[in-house]
C-alpha cells in the first residue's frame, strides 16, 4: 500500500502507531501495577496491542516506499528509517506484555491464590517494555519529523 486518497500511506498509518503505541505501553504498566486497572482494561489492552503490532509493518512497508521515493535521502531520513525498522520489536513486545497481563489477569480471575512473584516480574517488564517503546516512538518520530520539517518549528 503506498498512498491513500492520495496521501502516502505512511502518513496517515504512523499517527495510529504514535497513538496506539505509548497508549498500550502506559496502560500495560498501569494494569500490572494496580490489579484493579488489570482487572477493567486488560482485554483493551491487549486490543491495542494487537492492532498496533497488525498496523506496524504496513506502517514500515509504506515508509519504506516514500524513503525509495527520494533520489538522494539525506542522512536524518536515513536515520529515521533505521530506527523505524526497530518499531516491530517494541510493538511485539508490547503484545508480549499485553498477553502476560492477560494470562495473570485469567490466574487471578480462576483462584483466590496470590500470584506474587508472577505479577512482579510481569510488572517489571511492563516497566521496562512500555518505557523503552515510548522512548523508542519518540525517537522515531523526532527524527521523522527532522526529516520532513527540519529545525522548522
Amino acid at each position: 500500500m503506498t498512498t491513500i486518497a492520495g496521501l502516502p500511506a505512511h502518513v496517515l498509518f504512523v499517527h495510529a502507531i504514535v497513538v496506539l503505541a505509548p497508549l498500550a505501553a502506559l496502560l500495560e504498566i498501569l494494569c500490572a501495577f494496580w490489579p484493579a486497572a488489570r482487572r477493567r482494561l486488560v482485554w483493551l489492552v491487549l486490543a491495542f496491542a494487537i492492532v498496533n503490532l497488525a498496523l506496524t509493518p504496513f506502517t514500515t512497508e509504506a515508509g519504506e516506499w516514500l524513503y525509495d521515493q527520494q533520489g538522494q535521502p539525506s542522512p536524518i531520513l536515513q536515520e529515521h528509517a533505521e530506527r523505524g525498522d526497530w518499531m516491530i520489536y517494541f510493538s511485539a513486545a508490547l503484545l508480549v506484555v499485553a498477553v502476560a497481563l492477560a494470562v495473570l489477569h485469567w490466574l487471578e480471575s480462576r483462584s483466590d491464590k496470590p500470584r506474587s512473584i508472577v505479577a512482579v516480574v510481569v510488572a517489571i517488564v511492563a516497566l521496562g517494555v512500555g518505557v523503552s517503546s515510548i522512548v523508542g516512538v519518540v525517537r522515531i518520530g523526532d527524527s521523522g519529523a527532522h526529516a520532513v520539517w527540519g529545525g522548522q518549528g
